[in-house]
C-alpha cells in the first residue's frame, strides 16, 4: 500500500543543526594552525543560509583560504541537510602569528586577476541603529493606528494625542522648545543618512582583490600585532610599540644592543617585506622611530693604543712596548711622569 505524499510527514532541520554542519565543513577545509571561532545559521523553508567566522594563521592569503572554506561550507551543508545554500558568509575575525620567520628581501607582491585592485569596500550593516529606528516606528505607528481603531468604532480618541494637539496649537516655530525639537531632529535626520551613505568599519584596512566579486579586509589591530612581532625579531630591538592608520604605520621601536642607525635599517627592511605579504591595497606609509632604552650603555669604541718608549739607566730607549694606553692616569707617554708618578728603571713607578 502506497501511502499518499501529503500523508508521510514532514522533515525539518533545525538552525543549530545547520549550524554545526557549516562550523564542521569549515574546519576541514582550514590551513593549518587555523580554527572555526563561531558561526550562525537561519532555516527559512528549503533554503539555509550560514556565516562562519575563522581564526587562520598568518602568513596566509586570507582572501584564497576564505573562498576554499565558503565553497566547502556550502556544498557539504546542502549534501548533508537536502537544502539549498544560496549564500554563504566566511569572516576571518582574527590572525594569529606565529613564530617570525627569517625575513627575505622585500620583493612586489604578485597583482591578482584584477590588476591588484582593491575590490569594493566592506560596508558595516549597523544592526543597532536600525533595530532603534525600526523599534521607535513600530511603536509610534501602532499607538496612532490603534487610537484611530478606536475613534471609528465609537470610541474617545486619546488623551496623548490630543493633549499633543493642543500644544502643537498654542506653540509656534518662535518658541524655544519648537527650535530645540527641530535641532534635534535635523541632528538625528543627519545621523541616520550618515549610516545609511557611509560604509563605516573604518578599523579595517582593505586587500587587494583576487578575482572579482571578492571583498577582503584586514582589521588594523591584527596589522599592528603582526608588525609588533616582526619588529621584535630585529636583533637590537627588545621592545616595539606598534600603530596602523589607514595611510600611515608607526613603528617605536626600543634598541638594547647594537648601532641605532643599523638597527633601525633592518628594521626597516624587515617592516617593509611584512607590509607587502599583507597584501594590502594601499600599503600604508612607514614610520620608523628608534630610542636607546634607559639604563643600556652606548657602544664603546676601540681604545687607541700609542707605542710608549722606556728609557734604560743609559738614556737608551728601549722598542716600543705597546701596553700602555692612552687615558690611564697612571701612566706616562715618552717619559713624562704621570699622575702617580714618573717612571723609573726597570719600569717601576
Amino acid at each position: 500500500m502506497t501511502v499518499p505524499a501529503g500523508e508521510r510527514g514532514t522533515t525539518t532541520v533545525a538552525p543549530r543543526a545547520v549550524r554545526r554542519i557549516a562550523e564542521r565543513a569549515a574546519a576541514e577545509a582550514l590551513p593549518d594552525g587555523g580554527s572555526v571561532l563561531r558561526g550562525s545559521a537561519g532555516v527559512r523553508g528549503t533554503s539555509a543560509r550560514i556565516s562562519v567566522g575563522v581564526r587562520l594563521p598568518y602568513p596566509v592569503r586570507a582572501d584564497e583560504a576564505a573562498r576554499r572554506i565558503r565553497e566547502r561550507a556550502a556544498a557539504r551543508t546542502a549534501a548533508l541537510t537536502g537544502l539549498s545554500v544560496p549564500r554563504a558568509e566566511v569572516r576571518v575575525d582574527t590572525l594569529s602569528a606565529g613564530p617570525a620567520p627569517v625575513v627575505p628581501e622585500a620583493v612586489e607582491a604578485a597583482p591578482g586577476p584584477e590588476g591588484g585592485r582593491s575590490g569594493p569596500r566592506i560596508r558595516a550593516e549597523r544592526r543597532v541603529p536600525a533595530a532603534v529606528l525600526a523599534a521607535v516606528g513600530a511603536v509610534a505607528c501602532g499607538l496612532v493606528l490603534a487610537d484611530v481603531v478606536a475613534v471609528r468604532f465609537g470610541g474617545a480618541p486619546a488623551g496623548w494625542r490630543t493633549a499633543v494637539l493642543d500644544w502643537a496649537a498654542t506653540h509656534g516655530p518662535a518658541d524655544s522648545a519648537v527650535r530645540v525639537g527641530g535641532a534635534v531632529a535635523a541632528l538625528a535626520g543627519a545621523w541616520l543618512l550618515g549610516c545609511a551613505l557611509l560604509p563605516g568599519l573604518r578599523r579595517r584596512l582593505r586587500m587587494a582583490a583576487p578575482g572579482p566579486g571578492v571583498r577582503a579586509a584586514l582589521d588594523r589591530e591584527a596589522a599592528a600585532r603582526i608588525l609588533r612581532e616582526r619588529a621584535l625579531g630585529v636583533p637590537g630591538v627588545v621592545r616595539a610599540r606598534v600603530t596602523v592608520r589607514r595611510r600611515r604605520a608607526g613603528v617605536r621601536a626600543g634598541v638594547g644592543y647594537g648601532d641605532p642607525a643599523e638597527v633601525r635599517a633592518e628594521a626597516v627592511r624587515v617592516l617593509d617585506a611584512a607590509l607587502l605579504e599583507l597584501g594590502l591595497a594601499r600599503p600604508p606609509a612607514l614610520r620608523v622611530r628608534v630610542r636607546r632604552e634607559a639604563g643600556m650603555p652606548p657602544p664603546v669604541p676601540e681604545e687607541s693604543v700609542v707605542a710608549v718608549e722606556r728609557p734604560d739607566a743609559a738614556g737608551r730607549s728601549d722598542a716600543p712596548t705597546g701596553s700602555d694606553v692612552v687615558g690611564r692616569p697612571d701612566t706616562a707617554v715618552d717619559g713624562t711622569p704621570g699622575a702617580r708618578g714618573g717612571l723609573r728603571d726597570g719600569g717601576e713607578a
